[in-house]
Protein backbone atom coordinates (compact mmCIF):
# COMPACT_ATOMS: atom_id res chain seq x y z
CA UNK A 1 0.00 0.00 0.00
CA UNK A 2 3.64 2.32 -0.34
CA UNK A 3 3.60 3.08 3.85
CA UNK A 4 6.76 1.72 5.19
CA UNK A 5 5.68 0.96 8.75
CA UNK A 6 8.70 1.07 10.76
CA UNK A 7 6.48 0.87 14.19
CA UNK A 8 5.80 -3.19 12.64
CA UNK A 9 8.90 -4.00 15.25
CA UNK A 10 6.59 -1.91 17.96
CA UNK A 11 3.57 -4.06 17.33
CA UNK A 12 5.75 -7.14 17.71
CA UNK A 13 6.64 -6.71 21.10
CA UNK A 14 3.14 -5.35 22.09
CA UNK A 15 1.98 -9.05 20.76
CA UNK A 16 5.18 -10.24 22.83
CA UNK A 17 4.06 -8.40 26.33
CA UNK A 18 -0.05 -9.36 25.62
CA UNK A 19 0.69 -13.00 25.46
CA UNK A 20 3.12 -12.65 28.72
CA UNK A 21 0.74 -10.64 31.03
CA UNK A 22 -2.10 -13.21 29.56
CA UNK A 23 0.57 -16.43 30.61
CA UNK A 24 1.70 -14.84 33.86
CA UNK A 25 -2.25 -13.26 35.00
CA UNK A 26 -4.80 -14.99 36.16
CA UNK A 27 -5.56 -16.99 33.03
CA UNK A 28 -2.42 -18.61 32.86
CA UNK A 29 -3.38 -18.55 29.22
CA UNK A 30 -0.80 -20.91 26.71
CA UNK A 31 1.06 -18.05 24.47
CA UNK A 32 -0.65 -19.93 21.70
CA UNK A 33 -3.60 -20.06 22.40
CA UNK A 34 -3.43 -16.61 23.44
CA UNK A 35 -2.86 -15.70 19.30
CA UNK A 36 -6.32 -14.38 18.54
CA UNK A 37 -6.43 -12.05 21.91
CA UNK A 38 -3.26 -10.49 20.95
CA UNK A 39 -4.72 -10.37 17.03
CA UNK A 40 -7.23 -8.66 18.48
CA UNK A 41 -5.63 -5.93 20.14
CA UNK A 42 -3.68 -5.17 17.69
CA UNK A 43 -6.05 -5.19 15.29
CA UNK A 44 -7.93 -2.39 16.90
CA UNK A 45 -5.06 -0.47 18.01
CA UNK A 46 -3.43 -0.91 14.29
CA UNK A 47 -6.43 -0.04 12.55
CA UNK A 48 -7.16 3.59 15.08
CA UNK A 49 -3.68 4.42 14.26
CA UNK A 50 -3.88 4.35 10.87
CA UNK A 51 -7.14 5.99 10.50
CA UNK A 52 -6.42 8.91 12.84
CA UNK A 53 -2.48 9.34 12.43
CA UNK A 54 -1.13 7.79 9.35
CA UNK A 55 -3.92 8.26 6.96
CA UNK A 56 -3.46 12.26 7.83
CA UNK A 57 -0.26 11.72 5.08
CA UNK A 58 -1.09 9.29 2.89
CA UNK A 59 -0.96 11.13 0.25
CA UNK A 60 2.38 12.96 1.10
CA UNK A 61 5.91 11.43 -0.52
CA UNK A 62 6.34 8.03 1.06
CA UNK A 63 9.39 9.29 3.07
CA UNK A 64 5.98 10.94 5.56
CA UNK A 65 5.26 7.83 6.28
CA UNK A 66 8.41 6.58 7.15
CA UNK A 67 9.31 9.16 9.40
CA UNK A 68 6.00 8.96 10.92
CA UNK A 69 5.81 5.29 11.94
CA UNK A 70 9.60 5.27 12.96
CA UNK A 71 8.53 8.55 15.48
CA UNK A 72 5.28 5.93 16.50
CA UNK A 73 8.05 3.16 17.04
CA UNK A 74 10.03 5.20 19.52
CA UNK A 75 6.91 6.12 21.30
CA UNK A 76 5.39 3.09 21.94
CA UNK A 77 8.58 1.20 22.62
CA UNK A 78 9.48 4.46 24.88
CA UNK A 79 5.70 4.12 26.89
CA UNK A 80 6.44 0.27 27.47
CA UNK A 81 9.54 0.86 28.84
CA UNK A 82 8.29 3.42 31.05
CA UNK A 83 4.49 1.15 31.84
CA UNK A 84 6.94 -2.33 32.21
CA UNK A 85 10.17 -1.10 32.36
CA UNK A 86 13.51 -2.98 30.82
CA UNK A 87 13.61 -5.55 32.65
CA UNK A 88 13.96 -9.18 30.20
CA UNK A 89 11.15 -11.37 30.60
CA UNK A 90 10.35 -14.69 29.24
CA UNK A 91 7.36 -17.50 28.99
CA UNK A 92 8.46 -20.81 30.23
CA UNK A 93 5.70 -23.27 29.71
CA UNK A 94 5.90 -27.41 30.70
CA UNK A 95 6.90 -28.00 27.56
CA UNK A 96 9.57 -25.23 26.85
CA UNK A 97 12.21 -27.84 27.19
CA UNK A 98 10.32 -30.62 24.96
CA UNK A 99 11.99 -31.68 21.50
CA UNK A 100 11.62 -34.02 18.90
CA UNK A 101 14.65 -36.34 17.37
CA UNK A 102 14.93 -37.44 13.43
CA UNK A 103 18.44 -38.97 13.46
CA UNK A 104 20.85 -36.40 14.39
CA UNK A 105 18.81 -33.35 14.03
CA UNK A 106 16.86 -32.17 17.43
CA UNK A 107 13.86 -29.56 17.06
CA UNK A 108 12.34 -27.89 19.82
CA UNK A 109 8.77 -28.44 19.93
CA UNK A 110 8.28 -24.45 20.28
CA UNK A 111 10.51 -24.00 17.30
CA UNK A 112 8.33 -26.60 15.13
CA UNK A 113 4.65 -25.06 16.11
CA UNK A 114 6.06 -21.76 15.54
CA UNK A 115 7.06 -22.55 12.14
CA UNK A 116 3.39 -24.70 11.86
CA UNK A 117 1.49 -22.05 12.73
CA UNK A 118 2.96 -19.32 10.70
CA UNK A 119 3.31 -21.35 7.46
CA UNK A 120 -0.56 -21.83 8.46
CA UNK A 121 -1.12 -17.88 8.97
CA UNK A 122 0.77 -16.73 5.37
CA UNK A 123 -1.08 -19.28 3.18
CA UNK A 124 -4.21 -17.73 5.18
CA UNK A 125 -3.53 -14.53 4.48
CA UNK A 126 -2.82 -15.10 0.55
CA UNK A 127 -6.14 -17.20 0.10
CA UNK A 128 -8.25 -13.79 2.00
CA UNK A 129 -5.90 -11.52 -0.26
CA UNK A 130 -7.35 -13.57 -3.24
CA UNK A 131 -10.31 -14.79 -2.90
CA UNK A 132 -12.28 -12.72 -0.65
CA UNK A 133 -13.39 -9.40 -1.19
CA UNK A 134 -11.85 -7.28 0.96
CA UNK A 135 -8.77 -8.81 -0.19
CA UNK A 136 -9.71 -7.59 -3.85
CA UNK A 137 -10.38 -4.58 -2.59
CA UNK A 138 -6.99 -4.31 -0.96
CA UNK A 139 -5.86 -5.32 -3.95
CA UNK A 140 -6.86 -2.45 -6.29
CA UNK A 141 -6.36 -0.16 -3.83
CA UNK A 142 -2.97 -1.00 -4.12
CA UNK A 143 -2.65 -0.77 -7.76
CA UNK A 144 -4.99 2.13 -8.21
CA UNK A 145 -6.60 4.69 -5.57
CA UNK A 146 -8.58 6.48 -7.85
CA UNK A 147 -9.89 3.93 -10.04
CA UNK A 148 -10.95 2.03 -6.64
CA UNK A 149 -12.62 4.78 -5.18
CA UNK A 150 -14.74 5.14 -8.39
CA UNK A 151 -15.51 1.90 -8.18
CA UNK A 152 -17.17 2.34 -5.03
CA UNK A 153 -14.18 1.22 -2.54
CA UNK A 154 -14.06 2.76 0.96
CA UNK A 155 -10.37 4.00 0.53
CA UNK A 156 -10.06 5.08 3.94
CA UNK A 157 -11.10 2.36 5.61
CA UNK A 158 -9.31 -0.35 3.43
CA UNK A 159 -6.18 1.41 4.23
CA UNK A 160 -6.94 1.24 7.78
CA UNK A 161 -8.53 -2.02 7.24
CA UNK A 162 -5.15 -3.16 5.86
CA UNK A 163 -2.67 -1.50 8.57
CA UNK A 164 -5.07 -3.51 10.96
CA UNK A 165 -4.54 -6.81 9.34
CA UNK A 166 -0.82 -6.09 9.69
CA UNK A 167 -0.78 -5.36 13.08
CA UNK A 168 -3.00 -8.34 13.87
CA UNK A 169 0.06 -10.53 12.21
CA UNK A 170 2.43 -9.08 13.94
CA UNK A 171 0.96 -9.32 16.83
CA UNK A 172 0.75 -12.81 16.06
CA UNK A 173 4.35 -12.86 15.23
CA UNK A 174 4.83 -11.74 18.76
CA UNK A 175 2.80 -14.17 20.36
CA UNK A 176 4.93 -17.08 18.74
CA UNK A 177 8.44 -15.78 19.36
CA UNK A 178 7.90 -15.20 23.18
CA UNK A 179 8.09 -18.63 23.29
CA UNK A 180 11.85 -18.26 22.07
CA UNK A 181 13.11 -15.00 22.53
CA UNK A 182 13.49 -13.04 25.30
CA UNK A 183 10.51 -10.17 25.75
CA UNK A 184 11.61 -6.25 25.90
CA UNK A 185 10.70 -3.00 25.18
CA UNK A 186 13.09 -3.10 22.25
CA UNK A 187 13.15 -6.55 21.26
CA UNK A 188 10.91 -5.47 17.73
CA UNK A 189 13.88 -3.49 16.22
CA UNK A 190 16.05 -6.64 15.63
CA UNK A 191 12.73 -7.79 13.81
CA UNK A 192 11.91 -4.65 12.04
CA UNK A 193 15.36 -5.34 9.95
CA UNK A 194 14.53 -9.24 9.16
CA UNK A 195 11.13 -7.99 7.79
CA UNK A 196 12.52 -5.76 5.35
CA UNK A 197 15.28 -8.33 4.64
CA UNK A 198 12.24 -10.76 4.12
CA UNK A 199 10.00 -8.60 2.24
CA UNK A 200 12.58 -7.68 -0.28
CA UNK A 201 14.07 -11.33 -0.86
CA UNK A 202 10.56 -12.79 -1.39
CA UNK A 203 9.68 -9.62 -3.53
CA UNK A 204 6.98 -6.81 -2.22
CA UNK A 205 3.77 -6.87 -2.66
CA UNK A 206 3.77 -10.64 -2.55
CA UNK A 207 2.84 -12.99 0.20
CA UNK A 208 3.66 -16.82 -0.81
CA UNK A 209 6.88 -14.65 -1.60
CA UNK A 210 7.24 -13.36 1.93
CA UNK A 211 6.79 -17.15 3.27
CA UNK A 212 9.53 -18.27 0.82
CA UNK A 213 11.93 -15.30 1.61
CA UNK A 214 11.87 -15.77 4.80
CA UNK A 215 12.91 -19.40 4.92
CA UNK A 216 15.84 -18.81 2.45
CA UNK A 217 16.66 -16.02 5.08
CA UNK A 218 16.78 -18.14 7.90
CA UNK A 219 18.82 -20.79 6.03
CA UNK A 220 21.35 -18.33 5.26
CA UNK A 221 21.45 -16.81 8.24
CA UNK A 222 22.00 -19.98 10.00
CA UNK A 223 24.38 -21.35 8.05
CA UNK A 224 26.67 -18.01 7.78
CA UNK A 225 26.40 -18.24 11.87
CA UNK A 226 27.73 -21.75 11.46
CA UNK A 227 30.67 -20.87 9.10
CA UNK A 228 31.66 -17.55 9.39
CA UNK A 229 30.71 -17.15 13.29
CA UNK A 230 27.64 -15.59 15.19
CA UNK A 231 28.51 -12.24 15.20
CA UNK A 232 28.84 -12.38 10.94
CA UNK A 233 25.12 -14.25 10.46
CA UNK A 234 23.85 -10.67 9.89
CA UNK A 235 26.22 -9.19 7.70
CA UNK A 236 26.17 -12.89 5.42
CA UNK A 237 22.07 -12.10 4.95
CA UNK A 238 22.37 -8.26 4.08
CA UNK A 239 25.11 -9.61 1.73
CA UNK A 240 22.48 -11.42 0.05
CA UNK A 241 19.88 -8.64 0.32
CA UNK A 242 22.34 -6.29 -1.53
CA UNK A 243 22.62 -9.35 -4.43
CA UNK A 244 19.34 -9.47 -4.56
CA UNK A 245 18.50 -6.39 -4.96
CA UNK A 246 21.58 -5.99 -7.48
CA UNK A 247 20.67 -8.54 -9.57
CA UNK A 248 16.96 -9.66 -8.71
CA UNK A 249 15.55 -5.97 -7.40
CA UNK A 250 12.14 -7.55 -7.88
CA UNK A 251 12.32 -10.48 -5.34
CA UNK A 252 13.10 -14.15 -6.14
CA UNK A 253 9.40 -14.91 -6.79
CA UNK A 254 8.28 -11.58 -8.17
CA UNK A 255 8.52 -10.90 -11.70
CA UNK A 256 9.59 -8.05 -13.41
CA UNK A 257 6.81 -5.23 -14.38
CA UNK A 258 6.42 -2.18 -16.39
Amino acid sequence: MNVINIAHGAFIMLGAYTSYWLFVGPMHLDPFLSIPLAMIVMFVLAYLIQRFIVNQVIRAPMLATFLLTFALSIIIANVAQIYWSSDIRSITTAYSGSSITFGAITIPWVRLWTLVIAIVMTLGLQTFMTHSKIGRAIRATSMDVDAARLSGVGVGHIYALTFGIGGALAAAAGSLVSVSYAITPNMGDSFVVRAFVVSVLGGLGNVTGALVGGLVYGVIESFGALIFGEGYKDVVALAVLLLVILFRPYGLVGRATA
